[in-house]
């Protein structure tokens, strides 16, 4: 595909970047398992609509550096690199735009440096403010009788790992197919969000079947960055959740003031889990100016809906104050 790959120096290393367009910088950052080409539909289309359409590989992903120190990942790193990616590209402001666990990164983004991000996108995981227990607190409570919750599998280092990377292709296609609409788990079905206690993952993924938005050449651009680099950097988002919780403490409860975006899959976890979350935006998201729950969608949102969301995207986009 057409654009500019490009590594930038960040205070944690180098953040590695493809950019299309010209006009508005709109900064794009992916979740987990993903990458940059995770924003493939979207980079071309904010181009053509005039926008500066610019997607990372989040620190721990794909060309981006990968520190070694779990720490390295707070979410206050991920802030700092995506202030000095818009420093680095010589702009003074961005509207930022995240997906799975690249929304939370533009939410706080937005929330810890409103100077710079005017305004903010999320999709798929609804912006829930810095309260309540301890994380890891909650997750232990999540799942039934001899279940994990799959944040909590992936607290400890190396453990998701020893199940991934031996087969990295398999355990991605059967992430990404659990995840999708028309490929999920049925309802009532063993939930692939959980754990069997002494199993895997994957144990609950479907198998021999990928969904339709994904080509076995897409599957291969995510494996092969993912057996190039290992699990460990992306895996270690997970791993702050009760550092960023502590880091945060001075944001707890906090709105997000500027203009936003709110787009979700309606057979989503996190749209249904989160649902209060939602139901919350008046008080955590005053300035919410668009929010859409896509039938028929699951989690993968903009690859799944890659029309429906750039339409979305940059109808948003020209409404936004100049």
């Amino acid at each position: 595909m057409s654009g500019t790959h490009r590594l930038v120096e960040t205070p944690g290393g180098r953040i590695h970047l493809v950019e299309e367009g010209a006009g508005p910088l709109v900064l794009l950052v992916h979740g987990f398992p993903e990458s940059w080409y995770s924003w493939r539909h979207q980079l071309p289309a904010l181009a053509a609509a005039g926008y500066r359409a610019v997607a990372i590989d989040v620190r721990g992903y794909g060309r981006s550096s990968k520190p070694a120190e779990t720490a390295a990942y707070a979410m206050t790193a991920h802030v700092a690199d995506n202030v000095a990616v818009v420093r680095a590209l010589g702009e003074r402001s961005a509207v930022i735009v995240g997906h799975d666990w690249g929304s939370p990164i533009a939410a706080s983004s937005a929330l810890l440096r409103p100077d710079l991000f005017s305004a903010v996108g999320l999709l798929s995981v609804p912006y829930a403010p810095r309260g309540g227990p301890r994380p890891t607190e909650v997750f232990a409570r999540m799942g039934g009788e001899g279940e994990e919750f799959y944040v909590s599998y992936f607290q400890t280092p190396g453990r998701a790992e020893a199940e991934i990377e031996p087969d990295v292709r398999g355990w991605l296609a059967g992430l990404y197919a659990a995840l999708s609409a028309g490929t999920m788990p049925a309802t009532g079905a063993e939930s692939a969000y959980f754990v069997a206690a002494g199993g895997r993952l994957r144990d609950r993924f479907p198998s021999g079947v990928l969904p339709s938005w994904l080509t076995e050449s897409d599957l291969d651009v995510y494996a092969g960055e993912f057996e190039r680099t290992g699990l460990t950097g992306a895996l270690n988002r997970y791993r702050n959740a009760d550092r960023d919780w502590a880091d945060l403490a001075a944001w707890d409860g906090a709105p997000i003031a500027q203009p936003a975006l709110f787009a979700g899959g309606r057979l989503d976890a996190s749209t249904t889990w989160m649902s209060g979350a939602v139901e919350a935006f008046p008080q955590t998201l005053p300035n919410l100016t668009s929010c859409h729950l896509l039938d028929g969608c699951g989690h993968w949102i903009q690859q799944e809906r890659a029309d429906e969301v750039n339409r979305l995207l940059i109808d948003w986009l020209r409404a936004l104050p100049s």
